[in-house]
């Protein structure tokens, strides 16, 4: 039995960063260079580069964007359009506007990639691994039953299957009704 080669080359950056590195991860090219220090507030400014940026949908008070890493395919972050860094800076009409995102794409997923479940959360505050503790933002994460493999275990390494601009198109189709 041969190994097969797997190509999923927007992970080495994450892969091959150092601690000291963490906050100057090289972006790919394509992408539009932060201007702050905060992606999320830059991507909010941008809307013309929503595709480049991976910015799938913009509501009122939200925006739905891919992580750049993603733990899993179809891995999503929904955040406030504001700069907020705590739950209790919230209003309630972000709140509300959130939770909506939050429903509607896990129904876009099921239809889109079909998971056998998801994980949902937000990590509030450094210490509970948000990358970003400034700007909240809640992950989507799809999960298939043994989507688990040997690489997480051995090489300390994920593979994802679909590039994000593949899935980008496949989740861009099913929200606007524009389907082949």
């Amino acid at each position: 039995m041969s190994l097969e080669t797997i190509w999923a080359p927007w992970r080495l950056d994450y892969i091959a960063k150092d601690e000291k590195e963490e906050s100057q991860v090289e972006q790919p090219e394509k992408r539009v260079q932060p201007k702050s220090d905060c992606f999320l507030c830059d991507y909010r400014q941008q809307p013309q580069n929503d595709k480049k940026n991976h910015v799938l949908l913009r509501g009122e008070k939200t925006f739905i964007v891919f992580n750049r890493f993603p733990y899993n395919n179809g891995h999503l972050l929904i955040a406030p359009q504001e700069h907020l860094g705590d739950l209790t800076e919230i209003p309630v009409d972000v709140q509300a506007e959130c939770q909506a995102m939050l429903v509607k794409m896990v129904e876009v997923l099921r239809k889109v990639v079909h998971p056998d479940g998801f994980n949902i959360g937000l990590n509030l505050g450094l210490v509970a691994g948000a990358g970003l503790p400034g700007h909240l933002h809640w992950h989507i994460v799809p999960r298939w039953n043994g989507d688990a493999n040997f690489m997480p275990v051995l090489a300390n390494t994920k593979v994802i299957p679909q590039s994000l601009e593949a899935l980008y198109e496949l989740l861009e189709k099913e929200l606007t009704g524009k389907h082949a």
